[in-house]
């Protein structure tokens, strides 16, 4: 079955998002920290946004053009940050909240980069 909004499971691969961010407009969202962003740069389509504080919410609802049933994907380093945040995020009422699992270095499996998926330089704003 082709993927769409609607059908998309809460757990992906790095290979997954990285189709699916180009297949569906998936917004992906990189909640790692800037040193890490610096390390080893920034999965290419993510934006990277920290998960501290009580603007995170609204973040990733501007991001989401304001509709909390519109899928989005967290990565983190290993895919241990992105599953906290995902039930977070669940119990805040996002509906579609996926995880990418492994993360950007490797958790369960290699992750995004050593997968070979593209990644963009981190500049700090």
């Amino acid at each position: 079955m082709k993927p769409s909004a609607t059908n998309l499971p809460d757990r992906i691969h790095p290979q997954e998002a990285h189709d699916l961010m180009k297949e569906i407009g998936l917004v992906m969202v990189d909640i790692r920290t800037p040193p890490e962003w610096m390390r080893t740069g920034v999965a290419e389509g993510a934006v990277a946004l920290t998960p501290s504080g009580p603007e995170f919410v609204n973040d990733i609802l501007d991001l989401l053009g304001g509709d909390k049933t519109k899928p989005f994907a967290l990565i983190c380093a290993s895919g241990n940050r992105s599953a906290h945040a995902q039930r977070f995020m669940q119990a805040q009422g996002f509906t579609h909240c996926i995880n990418v699992v492994e993360g950007m270095t490797g958790g369960p499996g290699p992750g995004w980069i050593l997968r070979g998926l593209p990644t963009v330089p981190y500049h700090h704003r």
